[in-house]
């Protein structure tokens, strides 16, 4: 006679056994975060109007959803390209034109909501596999190996298993089954679940839970790349914001890390078919709006005001004070490519109205463009090319000891103000966004969301540095490498490989074009754009060392300080899609969200969550959203 208690015992043992079986031989199929059981109207039966504010990837999933559904939908966008994070523009190198990026984007398989759009828009053929991915360490004491991932198909537990097979650094993983620490860390990334690993995990910083025990080898050659890429640094990252990540990309992804990238830029990829699917359903698309006054009156949004074009706005913008580059005859305010000095009680913009680099003030008073060499005189005003127009002046509104209200000087004073009444709001903005976004806010406002709000984070600024060189190289890694160990650098592109534009070029020319990108650096370690196209460079020496046998045409310079910030003891307190106030919702990789995801998936789907809040507030059929499985645990 068996015991009711080795009964159970036996079933969950054979359970388990026969689950991890069945992973092994068969696919795991995603999980279903929202499906209606029911089935409800798929389209507005009555005229129904939203507006979103933010045209990066959130607000134009939001947008490509509900206008599908009958919804009058108005996008407004302060940038004069869409896109956000993805966007495109136009650069010159030579006699040549190509299409400019934040940095490349990976385009991993378990991106359903992403994907499921593209293949909605018929464009599965503007992308191409990168086939596998790689990993490579700088010099290190423990003598890592480059590792590669690929395509798995397996689930948990196999998918751990075919990396040890794989990695010629299964040896120096550091796991010690004598250690309670270990399994502690071993249960942690197996059985990760929403909210029970936050409530665990999130008031570590990463490295602050590295410390307690994790093993070396497994921190080195996964967590810490992998804590990076989050565009956070691991010393004010949230431990249960690594693992939600990790358990995305890796743990709960059967699908394995080889990755497609766009065989064009993103803007003609990905953007321009997204914005022309908007439009087809009678979607307004607006760029360069500045917008003024947002009206609360009730718990509900009733109005706004916004300004568009760049050369009339009078609308008032907060810039915080740096305290890195500001000394006591300058003050600097903001950062990256969004830098501005206060000089002789005048404010002059940074930004090089070539291309977009920071300028460098020199020691006669003069400003400097580092990337292509384009300068001006003390007032701003060009005095050798390439630029064409001067720096922009602003006069300071208001100011306190940490930041100022800027507006732009010289601008004829302009009351063409537009107002936008709607049904639904959504602000799906980044986070300096939707901080600058609430001030706008007149009438009644709540005092929960803004509290939220203010607590949201900014990850430590990102950079990208793209060359134009005029030999090729060998290189037997992946195209889109991940890279550890360098004082700057975190991962290398080969754009000559990867996109049809660079191909040509390099195909004509016998040239190589190479991108490298700092996930997030600190600004005291390289407080200027002139050390980091320096520190960038030499670095690509090292990685690549025929490089620097070849002549370099050309160098570009992304420098942003705009990612989310996931920082220990902000998940439980960040704002949701549904806020307190009824016909306002929220969409960005600032949300919370609901279900493991990550980067363009996390923005999409946020955007998605936020549609889909409106269709159930109309009684419609909501859009299924998908995730990976979250954790099985085993000890």
């Amino acid at each position: 006679m068996v015991s009711r208690r080795t009964f159970f015992k036996i079933f969950g043992v054979g359970s388990l056994v026969g689950l991890i079986t069945y992973s092994r031989f068969k696919k795991p199929s995603p999980s279903f975060y929202q499906q209606d059981s029911l089935t409800l109207p798929y389209r507005l039966s009555k005229p129904k109007s939203v507006v979103i504010m933010g045209g990066g990837l959130a607000g134009l999933a939001c947008a490509y959803e509900l206008s599908k559904r009958g919804f009058a939908v108005t996008l407004l966008e302060k940038s004069t390209n869409l896109g956000g994070k993805i966007a495109s523009w136009m650069i010159k190198v030579g006699s040549d034109s190509f299409k400019m990026e934040h940095g490349f984007h990976g385009f991993f398989p378990q991106y359903y909501n992403l994907k499921k759009i593209v293949s909605e828009l018929n464009i599965e053929n503007n992308f191409r596999s990168l086939e596998f991915y790689s990993v490579l360490f700088a010099d290190n004491k423990y003598n890592y190996q480059p590792e590669n991932f690929y395509p798995s198909h397996s689930a948990f537990p196999w998918n751990i298993m075919d990396l040890a097979v794989w990695s010629d650094n299964r040896l120096n993983w550091g796991i010690n089954i004598t250690k309670l620490s270990h399994w502690q860390v071993f249960k942690e990334i197996t059985g990760f679940k929403i909210p029970d690993s936050f409530q665990r995990l999130d008031h570590l910083s990463v490295i602050d839970w590295s410390k307690i025990g994790f093993p070396q080898g497994l921190y080195d050659l996964y967590f810490l790349p992998f804590a990076r890429s989050t565009l956070n640094a691991p010393d004010v990252l949230s431990a249960g914001e690594l693992l939600q990540f990790f358990h995305f990309y890796f743990f709960g992804n059967p699908e394995g890390l080889a990755f497609n990238g766009t065989k064009d830029d993103m803007g003609t990829s990905l953007v321009n078919p997204l914005v022309a699917a908007i439009q087809n359903n009678n979607g307004k698309v607006i760029t360069e709006v500045h917008i003024s006054h947002i009206i609360c009156q009730q718990n509900k949004i009733t109005s706004m005001n916004y300004q568009q074009g760049n050369e009339i706005i009078n609308v008032p913008f907060k810039v915080g004070k740096n305290t890195i580059l500001s000394d006591q005859k300058n003050s600097y305010y903001g950062t990256g490519d969004r830098l501005f000095l206060e000089t002789d009680e005048k404010v002059i913009s940074l930004r090089c109205t070539h291309q977009g680099c920071t300028v460098k003030k020199q020691e006669n008073g003069t400003f400097l463009c580092p990337c292509h060499g384009a300068v001006y005189d003390n007032n701003g005003k060009v005095s050798k090319g390439p630029a064409k127009q001067d720096l922009s002046h602003y006069q300071i509104v208001r100011k306190d000891d940490d930041s100022v209200d800027l507006v732009r000087k010289n601008v004829s004073e302009n009351n063409n103000f537009e107002t936008l009444q709607a049904d639904y709001y959504v602000m799906a903005t980044d986070v300096p966004g939707i901080k600058q976004l609430w001030t706008r806010i007149e009438g009644d406002n709540n005092e929960t969301l803004t509290q939220k709000i203010e607590q949201l984070a900014i990850a430590d600024p990102f950079a990208v540095a793209r060359f134009w060189f005029d030999q090729d190289f060998d290189w037997e890694y992946s195209n889109f490498t991940s890279l550890s160990g360098y004082k700057l650098t975190d991962s290398i592109t080969l754009y000559h490989r990867i996109q049809n534009q660079f191909i040509d070029w390099a195909k004509k020319t016998g040239g190589s074009v190479v991108e490298l990108h700092a996930y997030c650096y600190k600004e005291k370690d390289f407080p200027t754009q002139e050390i980091l196209l320096q520190t960038f460079e030499e670095e690509l020496y090292t990685i690549v060392p025929k490089l620097s046998q070849a002549t370099l045409l050309h160098k570009e310079l992304v420098n942003q300080k705009n990612f989310s910030g996931y920082p220990p003891n902000s998940h439980k307190n960040r704002p949701e899609t549904v806020t307190e106030i009824d016909n306002l919702f929220f969409a960005g990789d600032w949300v919370k969200m609901p279900f493991p995801c990550g980067l363009m998936e996390r923005a999409v789907s946020s955007g998605l969550l936020a549609a889909n809040a409106i269709l159930e507030k109309e009684g419609l059929q909501r859009r299924t959203l998908l995730t990976v499985n979250q954790g099985i645990t085993l000890i």
